[in-house]
């Protein structure tokens, strides 16, 4: 349900079609990687509520909870491994 409250994210478009290959992907280490990044930018964001429905889709079909999707990218991060195999396409971590 759509409140007129919510707000357009301004990387929604983007977000979306990220979304959608994590929906219809495997788990990696850079899909965990950006399950996590997206989960954290649209924490408590008052809209985009078809993002934040599916980050949990994504979760369930992953058997995961928030906090062990966090504990094993804390690990991927701390081995530096997250972006590594993707350097060769230019893709950033883009926390904004």
């Amino acid at each position: 349900m759509s409140n007129e409250k919510d707000q357009q994210h301004p990387l929604y478009s983007r977000d979306r079609a990220l979304l959608n290959n994590l929906l219809n992907g495997e788990i990696n280490d850079y899909n965990l990687a950006e399950l996590a990044r997206l989960r954290i930018r649209y924490y408590g964001f008052p809209g985009a509520r078809d993002i934040q429905q599916d980050l949990d889709k994504v979760l369930q079909a992953w058997n995961l909870t928030q906090e062990e999707l966090y504990e094993k990218t804390r690990q991927i991060h701390s081995r530096g491994l997250a972006y590594k195999s993707r350097a060769k396409r230019q893709d950033t971590e883009d926390w904004s």
